[in-house]
């Protein structure tokens, strides 16, 4: 069966790992299983779509510190929690801090596909907003900092006499240095600029 995408499970107990791990190869993902948290955070992230299934209650450390440290790394793999017990404020930390979802133990194996097809769907979004914003922060470095400072305000709304007023500078030198941004940005349009600039921004929805 084709593989569909790299899924890392942590729970300290070893049946529970066996499960999932068996249920998810059965569907044709490459699965990694870990009794131990640390043994996860020291693995580089794959090159590819992946999630995190993270049990809640563990001795070394708590799925929320685990989360915690892959949140602070930089990592913006998916999360799945899994927890043996409804617990009411560690979810909605957990969802504040970006998990995707909280299943409870035992969870159903719908459930659990369902999950994991949206956490590794919301990871390949998450991946090609983020190559989308790598070219635009490379265009924009284009720019020097007068060029930039005269597109934000472009894409604030201010017109070129607003614009020459706020930063202290003739309408004359802020056409300058607009004209030569549109073109070292290589747009033709206040549009494709706000878009330009908005993608810097843009985060997809944890749906």
């Amino acid at each position: 069966m084709e593989q569909t995408g790299h899924i890392f499970l942590i729970d300290d107990d070893p049946a529970v790992l066996r499960a999932l791990r068996r249920l998810f190869h059965t569907h044709g993902f490459i699965v990694e299983a870990y009794e131990s948290p640390q043994f996860f955070l020291d693995r580089p992230r794959p090159d590819g779509p992946a999630c995190l299934i993270l049990d809640m209650r563990m001795p070394e450390m708590s799925g929320l510190d685990v989360q915690q440290l892959v949140k602070g790394r930089g990592d913006d793999i998916p999360i799945v929690f899994l927890s043996g017990a409804s617990d009411v404020p560690k979810t909605a930390q957990a969802m504040r801090n970006g998990a995707l979802d909280f299943l409870v133990k035992p969870a159903d194996e719908s459930q659990l596909l369902d999950a994991v097809t949206r956490a590794l769907a919301w990871d390949v979004r998450h991946r090609l907003v983020r190559a989308e914003q790598q070219k635009a922060a490379d265009r924009l470095s284009r720019l020097t900092r007068r060029e930039k400072e005269v597109c934000e305000l472009v894409v604030r709304g201010l017109i070129n006499k607003q614009i020459a007023a706020t930063l202290g500078i003739a309408e004359k030198t802020v056409k300058i240095h607009r004209g030569r941004a549109m073109r070292k940005l290589d747009v033709d349009s206040v549009a494709a600029l706000v878009r330009l600039f908005s993608l810097l921004e843009e985060q997809p929805a944890l749906t």
